[in-house]
C-alpha cells in the first residue's frame, strides 16, 4: 500500500491498477488454498495474510465472504466449461475427448473450487448456465460415441462429471497418487467402451444380435 506522505512520489495510475490486479490474483490464489485447506469457514484474515496483503484489501475486491466463494466457483466452472470445448475437438475420439476432459481436471484439481469438491452450492443464474453448457457438451461427445457404436449407451455426462469430481479432489501433490487416478479413469473409459458392431456380409449394415 502506497502512502502519500511528503517527498514520496505517488505511483501512476497505470502502476496502481497493476497492484491492485496482482493483489487481485493472488488473494484468488491464497482463497483457493486456504478454502481447501482449512474449509470454507477460514478466517478471512488467513486469506488476507496468506495472499500478503491486508484484510482492507480483501474487502475491496470482495465485500463479503458469500461474494468471494461465489466469485471463485463460478470462475472454476469457467475453467471446466474451458476444459471441455478443448475436449470436444473434431477428429479426436469420443472417449480420447473424455480422456482428456478429466485428465484436465485431475491436472487441476488444485486450482478448482466447486460444489462437489466440498466447495459451495451455486447460488448464481450465470453459474448454473455455464454448468449447463458444460453438461450439454459433454452430452454431444458421448452422444457422437454412441452414433458411432463406441460408447455404451447408458454413458451419460453426469457419471464423468462425477467421475472427474472424485479423481480430482483437491490434495498435496502425489505422483502416486495421481498414477492410480489415471489407472481408475482408465478402467472407467475401459468400461464404457463398445465395440462397433461387425458389418453384415450380405447388406454391409452393422449385424443386429
Amino acid at each position: 500500500m502506497y502512502d502519500a506522505m511528503p517527498g514520496k512520489k505517488t505511483p501512476p495510475p497505470r502502476d496502481r491498477r497493476s497492484d491492485a490486479l496482482r493483489n487481485r490474483q493472488e488473494l484468488i490464489r491464497a482463497a483457493t488454498a486456504a478454502f481447501h485447506r482449512d474449509g470454507l469457514q477460514v478466517p478471512m484474515s488467513t486469506i488476507a495474510a496468506d495472499a500478503g496483503v491486508g484484510v482492507g484489501t480483501l474487502y475491496r475486491h470482495f465485500a463479503t465472504r458469500e461474494d468471494l466463494l461465489a466469485y471463485l466457483t463460478h470462475r472454476s466452472f469457467e475453467q471446466v466449461l474451458a476444459n471441455v470445448r478443448s475436449a470436444e475437438v473434431d477428429g479426436i475420439e469420443p472417449i480420447d475427448s473424455l480422456r482428456r476432459f478429466v485428465d484436465a481436471a485431475i491436472t487441476q484439481r488444485n486450482d478448482l473450487v466447486l460444489p462437489l469438491h466440498g466447495g459451495p452450492s451455486i447460488t448464481s443464474a450465470a453459474t448454473s448456465e455455464v454448468r449447463r453448457q458444460v453438461h450439454d457438451t459433454l452430452r454431444r461427445i458421448i452422444d457422437r460415441g454412441i452414433d458411432a457404436g463406441v460408447l455404451r449407451p447408458d454413458t451419460t455426462p453426469k457419471d464423468v462429471v462425477i467421475l472427474g469430481s472424485m479423481l480430482a479432489q483437491p490434495r498435496r501433490a502425489d505422483p502416486d497418487w495421481d498414477r492410480t487416478c489415471h489407472r481408475l479413469l482408465e478402467a472407467y473409459l475401459r468400461g464404457i467402451r463398445q465395440d462397433r458392431p461387425a458389418p453384415n456380409s450380405l447388406t454391409g449394415m452393422p449385424s443386429i444380435k
